[in-house]
């Protein structure tokens, strides 16, 4: 259990002061995260790594020379944002590109790939891989779908020492990708971990069993199995991770026996005992093992295998030298170069419109009203989505809502106080969400609340039929940039039927805000209706079968937000 803590609002904020304090010989923090103490030498490829926290040494804790120029840190299992990844990497380039990597999951892949687009619209050369190793969470004609776990240390690493070798941006990515192909996972946990300030464990495995297939941000496994012995367990994890040896692969591997947080180097070491036997007796000659704890997930109990099947350059890039705050190997040159500013800018980029005139002005003043109550609707439900979210997911998103509407609040209020309009304040909110709240749900709800603001503009009242067509801008930036459809489970299951229902009424002649109020039903029963539905992305999607029967935490908390503004229309009848 994680007992020590401060804020549990602001644990990861506080653990990264402690960090950089601890480590400041290697590392400055930059705003989303930390860098180098030195700028990036001249002709150098930058390597950024990065992802929700809660996994320490990942990611933070492998940046300094011979690895990683700088790491992006979200909050506790949640992506970072596009903003913090933007400038994590804007700071670790120096003049020969950047390559950001992280594993593949829903929120990662759409905050860093926006990311690479600032950095190149910015006029830096930016490449982006999400690392898939994880064999339990899809099929192998489904490999690019699957989850990147313990196997982003190997890839990490060979790409870091590429880029510290010379290699260009085109051959780091190229190495990159070749560690991916190269690399296989299989992980099992003994029991959940828990997240700071909550009483209960985010899944819980039955006594005397293990979950097969488990995820690194709090989500159970995929199938449960009779607890076995070191040496059964060894089996187990040998066995199906060598079923899926990569064509044309040598008998030559690196290996690591990866501890999640709470299981004890000696247990592991047992393990270990075991693995080495059956991969020599498999014909297997392993390079430099790693029996660690590399990749964690707060403080689960369990441990995953993994596999890095090396060609020449490969083994070359695994074994290289590296020196940073939680790894070491070898002796890697100094560090030289420009020690690095260390102000961190920790601020929203503020949006004004000077020209909003009065009726937008006080359409923005409700704009704030309604983001401040959504604010404190889902600090109430906070605990609640939560627990929904930790039935196949990470149990992140109530969290995930209440950093994510707060920053959007203070940020509305702010616009208000600049007198910006209702499109300023909506973007500036917009904005704030995704910046603050990061995950699949921040950038989402960032993006619909900047394509609601450019909907409606800085002049005049909205209209039913605007409104309408607000609604629909803000569906569509959703599903542009998530990629979801109806049925896959998602926000998108509630906002879809709202917005059907809201069309149907204003076509009717309806005003907007009685079709909105009358809407909101539709999409509450929306939300529990995906309580059926078997989830096809994100998180949940390889533990299907646990989620069916509890609905989307997305759709629920959209159905809130819904609920909440339709509360506050009687104060606005003026308009």
């Amino acid at each position: 259990m994680t007992r020590l803590f401060n804020d549990p609002a602001t644990f990861t904020e506080d653990m990264l002061d402690g960090f950089l304090d601890a480590h400041s010989g290697y590392v400055t923090g930059v705003e989303g995260g930390v860098v180098r103490t030195t700028e990036t030498p001249d002709g150098k490829v930058a390597v950024v790594v990065g992802g929700g926290s809660g996994h320490y040494p990942a990611f933070c804790g492998v940046v300094g020379p011979g690895f990683a120029d700088g790491a992006v840190v979200g909050n506790i299992f949640t992506s970072p944002s596009a903003r913090e990844a933007t400038s994590v990497a804007r700071a670790a380039h120096g003049n020969a590109g950047v390559l950001l990597l992280t594993g593949n999951y829903a929120g990662d892949v759409m905050n860093f790939g926006l990311a690479v687009q600032r950095l190149l619209d910015e006029g830096i050369d930016a490449r982006y891989l999400a690392v898939t190793d994880d064999i339990a969470s899809a099929a192998p004609e489904d490999a690019a779908k699957r989850r990147g776990i313990a196997g982003d240390f190997t890839v990490f690493r060979c790409a870091s020492a590429a880029a510290e070798a010379g290699y260009d941006l085109d051959d780091v990515e190229r190495v990159a990708e070749a560690a991916n192909a190269a690399t296989r996972t299989l992980g099992v946990a003994f029991d959940g971990c828990t997240m700071p300030g909550a009483d209960s464990p985010l899944f819980t495995v039955e006594p005397a069993t293990m979950g097969l297939g488990l995820g690194i941000h709090g989500e159970p496994g995929v199938a449960n199995h009779p607890l076995p012995s070191a040496a059964e367990l060894a089996e187990v994890l040998v066995r199906g991770v060598l079923a899926e040896r990569p064509e044309g692969a040598g008998e030559r591997v690196a290996v690591v026996l990866n501890g999640l947080g709470r299981t004890k180097y000696e247990e592991l070491f047992v393990v270990w005992k075991t693995v080495a036997r059956l991969l020599a007796d498999a014909g297997y000659t392993v390079v430099d093992p790693e029996v660690d704890e590399l990749v964690t997930s707060l403080d689960m109990a369990g441990c995953s295998l993994t596999v890095m099947w090396l060609d020449d350059e490969l083994e070359q890039f695994w074994t290289a030298p590296a020196d940073t705050p939680a790894f070491r190997k070898g002796a890697p040159a100094a560090a030289t170069g420009t020690r690095r500013d260390t102000t961190r800018a920790d601020q929203i980029a503020v949006v004004t419109v000077a020209d909003a005139d009065d009726a937008s002005r006080a359409c923005g003043q409700f704009v704030a009203k309604a983001i401040g109550a959504i604010a404190n609707r889902m600090t109430e439900a906070e605990s609640e989505l939560g627990r929904i979210d930790a039935v196949a997911g990470d149990g992140d998103h109530g969290r995930g809502m209440v950093k994510g509407s707060s920053a959007a609040s203070a940020a509305a209020k702010e616009a208000v106080q600049r007198e910006s309009g209702m499109a300023s304040v909506l973007i500036a909110a917009g904005d704030a969400w995704a910046a603050k709240a990061g995950g699949t749900s921040g950038v989402l709800w960032g993006a619909a609340l900047s394509a609601l603001g450019r909907t409606f503009g800085d002049h005049g009242l909205p209209n039913s039929v605007t409104m309408a067509a607000a609604l629909r801008a803000a569906q569509d930036a959703i599903v542009q940039l998530g990629g979801a459809q109806l049925g896959d489970k998602t926000m998108l299951d509630a906002l879809a039927p709202f917005n059907a229902a809201v069309d149907t009424a204003v076509a009717a002649g309806q005003d907007w805000r009685t079709a909105w109020s009358a809407a909101v039903d539709v999409a509450q029963k929306a939300a529990a209706a995906t309580a059926d539905l078997r989830p096809r992305v994100g998180r949940a999607r390889p533990l299907a079968e646990k989620s069916i029967g509890t609905p989307d935490a997305g759709a629920v908390s959209l159905a809130m937000c819904l609920s909440t503004v339709a509360d506050l229309f009687e104060w606005s009848e003026q308009e």
